[in-house]
């Protein structure tokens, strides 16, 4: 209003011909504007004037809600990437979710909610995946009745191909008049992936840990550092926990394979073969393990001379962890197997895969040529496939997929 004020100011005072012009844009444009609010009400205009200078701003936001993310981290955060990558599909905003504290698989109504802005910064991730996806709250939404509840499919019927069909639907349909469309059913994780690894993969970037776990990861992490007087650590994702034993040998049945389920002999065994890592002893350890789940706590035993084999109690971070729920646990032993110099996990393990996936970008953001080479930095391995000198295989991600598939999975097929 100040603006037109001003126009008409001008042209009292005989103002030139460019700002008479100048007005009598913005004048059209903004009868535009109003006609196309009153005619096309459904659209959610909204439109900003500056007071300093004449700009507009037009949003039209509309939103995608899915339904609580559960199981473990790892599992977690491919389900909400793939919210994301939904939403991203569909033109829409993914109203910020929630993750779950607990773990448990079957009983949905023991799940402990968590909100996403506990674990992840909400306005860095907004930052980092600006103009790729984005976060919204509860709070942005305008009217709570514009809902429509979608509910997708399942079962072995539902196939790729429905499911894409089901998406185009919802993105060419009648459903955009709908400020939020809520998609009812199976958790995330299960959805059906439409995705190559490279868009996941910038969604995980966009992931950073609250200050608090963070820092609560910094001191653990300085911690082994010191045990090594600050020489490097290797950490061990060792799947050897009651859980994971029974899913493991199951899968190697269906699968007809060997190479998934590893003992903690066969673990210690490929992790002393490592090529040079015998080299430089003493050689500290890491074990990330999930405690409360193992059978017996001798896995400190049976290590090779030279060998430092540290987890939470013997290092004395046992209280730290012990402050917080099942998932920031796991993100903060995430966090230990992420910055470790060597990082040896199974590669039909979500928790290992999304490590290895993460230390891959860092070496092709550094310009690594050959990431399978002896000497290359950040080196991970999968102890549950046998490689040279009957030690590990040499792992990294292949980042050109099609499809997350491999890593939501497992594969034995792990490029190196």
């Amino acid at each position: 209003m100040e603006f037109l004020f001003n126009c008409k100011l001008m042209k009292l005072m005989g103002g030139g011909n460019l700002n008479s012009l100048v007005c009598k844009i913005v004048f059209l444009f903004i009868a535009v504007l109003i006609l196309r609010s009153l005619l096309f009400p459904s659209n959610n205009l909204v439109v900003y004037m500056s007071n300093k200078n004449v700009g507009f701003v037009v949003e039209q936001q509309k939103f995608l809600e899915v339904p609580q993310i559960v199981w473990g981290l790892n599992n977690q955060k491919i389900a909400f990437a793939r919210a994301c990558l939904t939403a991203r599909m569909l033109n829409r905003t993914l109203l910020m979710p929630s993750l779950s504290a607990s773990l448990f698989y079957k009983e949905v109504d023991l799940l402990k909610p968590i909100s996403f802005d506990k674990v992840f910064q909400f306005d860095k991730f907004n930052e980092l995946c600006s103009g790729f996806v984005q976060l919204g709250r509860y709070s942005d939404l305008t009217n709570a009745t514009e809902v429509i509840e979608i509910q997708k499919g399942g079962g072995r019927k539902w196939t790729v191909e429905r499911d894409l069909d089901h998406l185009r639907e919802l993105k060419n349909g009648s459903f955009d008049e709908y400020e939020v469309v809520k998609i009812v059913g199976k958790n995330p994780f299960l959805w059906h992936d439409h995705w190559p690894v490279k868009d996941y993969a910038n969604v995980f970037e966009c992931l950073v840990l609250v200050d608090e776990i963070s820092q609560e990861a910094d001191r653990v992490v300085s911690m082994i550092r010191e045990v090594g007087k600050n020489n490097r650590y290797v950490a061990v994702h060792m799947r050897v926990e009651i859980d994971w034993m029974i899913h493991c040998k199951k899968l190697e049945q269906r699968l007809n394979t060997n190479q998934i389920c590893s003992s903690k002999n066969e673990i210690i065994e490929r992790v002393g073969n490592i090529e040079g890592l015998n080299k430089s002893p003493p050689i500290v350890l890491y074990l990330a393990v999930a405690d409360k789940l193992l059978q017996n706590s001798s896995i400190l035993e049976g290590w090779k001379d030279g060998f430092l084999p540290y987890e939470k109690k013997k290092l004395g971070v046992d209280k730290i962890y012990g402050k917080y729920s099942y998932l920031v646990q796991s993100a903060i032993d995430y966090e230990m197997c992420l910055r470790a110099d060597v990082f040896v996990g199974n590669s039909f393990s979500t928790f290992s895969s999304l490590i290895v996936l993460e230390r891959t970008q860092k070496m092709i953001k550094l310009g690594v040529s050959s990431m399978c080479g002896s000497d290359v930095k950040w080196p991970s391995f999968a102890y549950n496939i046998q490689g040279e000198l009957n030690g590990p295989m040499r792992w990294v991600t292949n980042m050109s997929d099609s499809s997350l598939q491999a890593i939501s999975y497992g594969t034995n097929h792990i490029s190196c």
